[in-house]
């Protein structure tokens, strides 16, 4: 387990489970309160990184299998209600408890998190921000965007990624589903030079900025 803090959260970045997943305990640090975000496997480690917390939420980025392995398990066990895109709701295995929508804010003690629909890897994939803390989900990567199924989907992720992402910070620090961080000014330099080339219609899937 991985211990990110700043002088406003605390962030848990928990590694978890066969896929390479990152799952999260974001932590008021003086209330205590917390929320969690993602459930992939080896759930315990997930739910002990919460325990000496008061789980308010569970926040899911998107509905891909590899994020939602250990979502019972992790349900039951926080007894916290749970939130994620309306488009997505029907995909998780029990019913969710209320819709993340663009533009609201989450509290928890005196942390607000912002919810950013950024579609594109899935139609209801989310991200949050709290102050310089971005939670990118599968939506941005060190190097590039999620993986895309369509020609479509890649427009979609980089005007998501360009629109609600690098218009942030540059100091921002991405916390993403899989793998190591980045910063919101990495990605913006490196950005610019995906966007400064010329690229073939069909290209999607996993893109990279300075490999495409």
């Amino acid at each position: 387990m991985t211990l990110h803090y700043s002088g406003e959260v605390l962030v848990h970045k928990v590694p978890m489970g066969s896929y390479g997943n990152n799952g999260y305990v974001v932590v008021c640090p003086e209330t205590r309160e917390s929320l969690v975000i993602d459930t992939p496997g080896e759930p315990e480690k997930l739910i002990a990184a919460a325990g000496a917390t008061r789980v308010r939420c569970i926040l899911i980025t998107h509905t891909h299998f590899d994020h939602l392995v250990g979502f019972e398990e992790i349900r039951a066990a926080l007894n916290a209600p749970v939130g994620v895109h309306a488009s997505e709701s029907d995909n998780l295995s029990s019913p969710s408890d209320f819709n993340l929508v663009d533009g609201d804010t989450i509290t928890i003690g005196t942390v607000v998190l912002k919810v950013l629909h950024t579609p594109g890897h899935t139609p209801g994939s989310m991200c949050f921000l709290s102050g310089k803390h971005l939670f990118s989900g599968d939506t941005l990567f060190p190097g590039g965007p999620g993986r895309t199924r369509t020609p479509a989907d890649l427009k979609r992720i980089l005007e998501s990624i360009s629109s609600k992402l690098l218009v942030l910070p540059e100091d921002t620090i991405v916390y993403p589903g899989h793998g190591n961080n980045t910063t919101i000014g990495d990605a913006q330099l490196a950005y610019a030079i995906f966007a400064s080339r010329t690229h073939p219609e069909g290209l999607c899937g996993d893109v990279q900025w300075l490999g495409h």
